[in-house]
């Protein structure tokens, strides 16, 4: 496995890989690798010639209030999980290497950003399009994995990827979970006991609001009022938000009549925790 901080040395590796006509998967992380991050590997090493997996914090993520220098990190952990997990490129730059000055251009996400985590978190996805515009220009891959845990992010990526027609096929990879149900996140640590006993119950609601969804017995309004409802019952965290958007437009319905997500962000203490629930047509004529 190759580790490297350089860009111009990650851009000629890849070249010659790709030269050679092998393909391209790419798994972009900010590190402090779980088994979501691992199964986004597996299922990149499984569909391509040769897997790079870059690990940057990146700033431009984190909003005022956000404390970028308490993300968790572990560089040699990461390496070896990386190792064991078969990616072949490790693109691990610093700070400096990325933002060697401030930016002259901005990228402003003008649809799917505004909603969910990017309403509580202005200028977050301007920094994921910013760092993920600059990593697939030094990565080339043929495809990026994601997953679907951050549900708004896959659909900010399939806007970037179309808009500026990128020649890469976005890969979503199901949500990884404990035996209880609980999203694998690097901020689980950061939980106490007790809300760690909680914190399940964010799970348990969407799949009561998407029971109510497949019913087909109610009306957005109503499936949101009961979901909430059910989750205030369960847990002492503060609901950042309940939404029902389309997906991936992730516009408001009137009525639910389409691809749809059902989405919820819970704040704990020291951790704010997101899941979702992503009902398709052929789910949704189920219920009717």
């Amino acid at each position: 496995m190759d580790v490297f901080n350089s860009i111009n040395d990650v851009k000629a590796k890849i070249s010659s890989k790709k030269l050679s006509g092998q393909t391209v998967g790419f798994v972009p992380t900010m590190g402090f690798l779980h088994e979501g991050h691992l199964k986004l590997i597996d299922q990149a090493k499984e569909e391509n010639d040769v897997v790079v997996l870059s690990i940057f914090v990146n700033p431009l993520q984190f909003g005022e209030n956000e404390d970028l220098d308490a993300y968790p990190r572990d560089e040699e952990r990461d390496l070896t999980l990386a190792e064991q997990h078969g990616v072949d490129l490790v693109f691990f730059p610093t700070t400096e290497t990325m933002y060697p000055q401030p930016l002259s251009l901005n990228i402003s996400v003008v649809r799917r950003g505004d909603v969910l985590c990017g309403k509580s978190r202005p200028g977050h996805f301007e920094g994921v399009v910013t760092i993920l515009t600059k990593l697939f220009n030094i990565c080339q891959p043929d495809r990026a994995y994601f997953g679907r845990k951050d549900a708004q992010q896959v659909a900010v990526v399939d806007a970037l990827i179309e808009d500026f027609n990128f020649p890469i096929e976005l890969v979503a990879v199901d949500t990884v979970r404990e035996a209880d149900g609980l999203a694998k996140s690097s901020r689980n640590v950061n939980l106490s006991d007790k809300e760690r006993e909680e914190a399940p119950s964010i799970q348990e609601a969407l799949q009561y609001g998407k029971e109510l969804i497949e019913r087909g017995k109610d009306l957005p309004a109503a499936v949101l009022q009961k979901t909430r409802q059910f989750l205030e019952n369960k847990t002492r965290g503060k609901i950042d938000y309940i939404e029902l958007l389309s997906y991936p437009e992730l516009e408001p319905l009137e009525k639910i009549d389409r691809q749809v997500i059902l989405a919820i962000a819970v704040f704990y203490e020291r951790a704010r925790l997101i899941d979702n629930v992503i009902l398709n047509e052929a789910s949704l004529d189920k219920g009717n």
